[in-house]
């Protein structure tokens, strides 16, 4: 999940503002004595000429301090003017809010300093106050394209999915209102639809040849698409345009942040910065980036410098407030990664997941013939807010792991509640895109680098990954999930809360097909076209041998005849023109109807559950069939049925901890160590910190002899900070020595007589262990 960052959000607002309907607004109802003046001054800082653009603000200021305004343009004009100073001066924005204020109070119907105060409440992170005040002007004048295309602008910065929609109606309303094809472009470059990207900006150009942003979105597309002579064209216009200023480059960098393409960020950004050392943006950019290639000194470097010149930029203030609290953190290197968590997490959760990491390596590895450079580095935050405000500067980032390539972030297990998280799958799945990104050079498409590392998460280990859920099979048999070649705006541009999750799904069934159908070669083939330079068309015809429209026909065609009785059992697919069933289908209609039974007639429930059972055997989870026929077999003691429906759960959801736990105990009872201990295993990617769960492990991997297992659980269960240390210790002592640690077992023994003289268990042990001749 990427961060927008808020200057591209914000670009034009300021002095690039039309002069179509406000100009005219201006002139008609409310005289300006300082329209040229103030003319002069927003031309001259959209041309990147700062000082000059200071200068005439500070001399039309100064003009209105001493004689006022007469009229509410003239307010408006004296806001616009504070503006314009407001780099690293908190009074000039405020002075700036009180101005578009005073003008409109003197006149409640000139828009122009309401569209004026909204744009400013933006500026400044407060979308809500902006929502408020844009809406209030369209209330007045519905079809008011600048107030659309700030409506849109906040909507965009709310991570709204309807952006675009609003964009649309601005351009709609004024077809002739350059800024907002630039703006819809800038979307279709964001949802990686190049061509309409680059279609979209030329029509703005066409309208308005001096458009800045416009020329911004053709230079990176070009840049993004290996378009060397558009690019060289796109850039040599933004500098005739704007000589002085930065905003071209940190358009670029900002695209490439979009793209995943982080170090080209940093270098983009630097040259932001060169060319000028007092742009927010650029510095933030730099900063922000750089952090995620880990270079910790240079990029709290950038920030504060950032952040001394906007303190309202929350996204800086957030990230700089969790670089201080991160220095209470522990670092711990293991093989070829490096591992960050809070002091209190890191012991034990570094027990469990650097061997993961280690395997997943080699497993990436191997499948994808890329060896990214070590160490790479992942971070645990054990709060949400953490993690969030490090992902993308924010709090309320829904995601629970981010890739930036070499450095991974994620959740602790902790931080979501248990049952709903699986620690050890995203960490594969974040691990998978530094695989799929680095082999691609960071050009692999969003929704394909989401889809593999979804694919690879179901290869990692049992139940693993997002599988065929109710939610998606419904979305599929009524038609709401996109075709291949637009599956980007399903991850991008979502039309409801489930299309992110639908989509990942979706997206992974991709990577199914393409090894089923093409050969295992097939998907590091396509990463290799993207490394290459080649768009997502070429890949197809050049790796598959199939246009867009054949892929999506053909992929089609697979997934339905592979689910095809789920789909009918859901309702199943309409025929164009006809209603579409939206109740669940048979099987809906057949769990509701065994639910109502499963109390007063458990027998009649289990017909109808095992009839449900029938028609999704894949459907897992604790609200489906094979979880119920568990809970019915248990209330019969036929812990045979049981052990029948539990794996069918555990093997296909990932965060079942309660049916996982309930398994091992089953599994215990009955004698079965081995398959106790991997259902134990299982729970703990779920939830850790059950010491009973880690004791349990422990006891049965010590009957096993699998004595490494023992001493880790054996070392979880100190880690999670036990009441009787001392017992913990002693039994860790133990565990090391049955493994053959007996150097190991001695120092544990010395650390709990230390403490405890008389502790007769570690006595007797340690005299034993002074009988086998250990080391001393």
């Amino acid at each position: 999940m990427i961060p927008r960052r808020l200057s591209r959000v914000l670009a034009g607002l300021v002095w690039l503002w039309p002069a179509l309907g406000c100009a005219q607004e201006s002139r008609a109802t409310s005289p300006d004595r300082f329209a040229a003046l103030i003319l002069a001054a927003e031309q001259a800082a959209a041309r990147g000429h700062r000082e000059v653009s200071v200068r005439l603000a500070r001399q039309l200021t100064s003009q209105y301090e001493t004689s006022g305004a007469t009229s509410a343009a003239e307010h408006t004009s004296a806001g616009r003017a504070y503006v314009l100073q407001g780099v690293g001066n908190v009074g000039a924005v405020k002075a700036a809010l009180a101005a578009f204020d005073r003008a409109t109070a003197m006149d409640s119907s000139y828009l122009e300093s309401q569209r004026r105060t909204a744009a400013l409440f933006l500026d400044k992170y407060d979308a809500p106050e902006a929502r408020t005040l844009y809406t209030g002007v369209l209330r007045r004048a519905p079809d008011d394209a600048e107030a659309l295309l700030g409506l849109a602008r906040v909507e965009e910065f709310e991570s709204k999915g309807n952006a675009l929609e609003t964009a649309r109606k601005s351009a709609n309303a004024n077809p002739r209102f350059a800024l907002a094809r630039a703006f819809i472009a800038r979307l279709h470059l964001d949802a990686e639809s190049f061509d309409s990207a680059r279609v979209t900006a030329r029509s703005a150009v066409a309208l308005d040849s001096s458009l800045l942003d416009a020329w911004s979105v053709l230079g990176a597309v070009a840049w993004l698409t290996g378009d060397s002579a558009s690019y060289r064209e796109a850039q040599a216009v933004a500098r005739r345009l704007q000589p002085g200023g930065a905003e071209f480059d940190v358009f670029l960098a900002e695209a490439a942040v979009r793209q995943r393409r982080y170090a080209e960020a940093v270098r983009l950004a630097g040259e932001a910065v060169r060319r000028d050392s007092l742009s927010v943006s650029a510095l933030g950019v730099l900063g922000t980036n750089q952090l995620r290639l880990g270079d910790f000194t240079a990029g709290r470097a950038a920030l504060e410098r950032a952040f001394a010149l906007d303190p309202y930029n929350v996204w800086h203030k957030n990230t700089l407030d969790l670089l201080d609290k991160m220095r209470g953190f522990r670092t711990v290197e293991r093989g070829r990664f490096r591992i960050t968590a809070p002091e209190k997490e890191a012991e034990l959760l570094v027990l469990y997941i650097a061997p993961l990491l280690e395997r997943a390596y080699d497993s990436l590895a191997l499948r994808y013939d890329y060896r990214p450079a070590t160490p790479i580095h992942l971070e645990l935050y054990d709060v949400q807010a953490d993690f969030s405000v490090r992902t993308v500067g924010l709090n309320g980032l829904g995601a629970l792991g981010v890739s930036f390539g070499n450095l991974l972030a994620l959740d602790a297990p902790n931080v979501q509640a248990k049952g709903s998280y699986n620690w050890g799958s995203t960490a594969w799945h974040e691990l998978a895109h530094t695989f799929t990104l680095g082999a691609s050079a960071h050009r692999v498409p969003r929704w394909l680098s989401e889809g593999l590392s979804v694919l690879e998460e179901r290869r990692a280990n049992a139940g693993w990954g997002a599988r065929g859920s109710l939610g998606w099979l419904m979305a599929y048999s009524g038609g709401r999930i996109r075709p291949l070649s637009q599956l980007n705006d399903g991850f991008m541009r979502p039309r409801s809360p489930d299309e992110v999750g639908n989509s990942y799904y979706q997206a992974s069934l991709f990577g199914e097909w393409v090894e089923s159908t093409r050969g295992a070669m097939a998907l590091r083939d396509m990463l290799k076209g993207y490394r290459d330079g080649q768009d997502t068309p070429t890949v197809f015809q050049r790796v598959l041998g199939l246009s867009m429209a054949q892929a999506d026909a053909q992929f089609d065609a697979w997934v339905q005849a592979r689910y095809a009785s789920a789909i009918a059992a859901v309702g199943g697919m309409r025929t164009a023109g006809a209603s579409r069933d939206s109740s669940g289908g048979s099987f809906v209609r057949t769990m509701r109807e065994a639910l109502t039974l499963m109390n007063a007639r458990p027998d009649s429930a289990r017909v109808l559950f095992e009839r449900a059972r029938s028609m999704m055997p894949a459907y897992a989870g604790d609200d489906g069939p094979s979880w119920f026929l568990s809970q019915l077999a248990l209330q019969r003691g036929d812990t045979a049925a049981v052990l029948t429906y539990l794996p069918e759960v555990t093997g296909r959801d990932e965060t079942a901890y309660d049916a996982n736990v309930l398994e091992a105990r089953v599994r215990g009872r009955r004698g079965d160590v081995a398959g106790a201990m991997a259902a134990w295993e299982r729970a703990l990617w779920i939830w850790p910190y059950e010491a009973a769960d880690r004791r349990e492990l422990a006891q049965l991997a010590a009957q096993a002899g699998d004595h490494a297992r023992s001493i880790r659980e054996r070392r979880a269960v100190l880690a999670l900070r036990p009441t009787d240390v001392l017992q913990a210790r002693y039994e860790l002592a133990k565990a090391l020595a049955d493994g053959g640690d007996v150097a190991g077992a001695r120092r544990e023994l010395l650390s709990v007589l230390e403490e405890a003289p008389s502790y007769e268990q570690a006595q007797a042990l340690l005299l034993e262990l002074r009988r086998r001749g250990g080391p001393r």
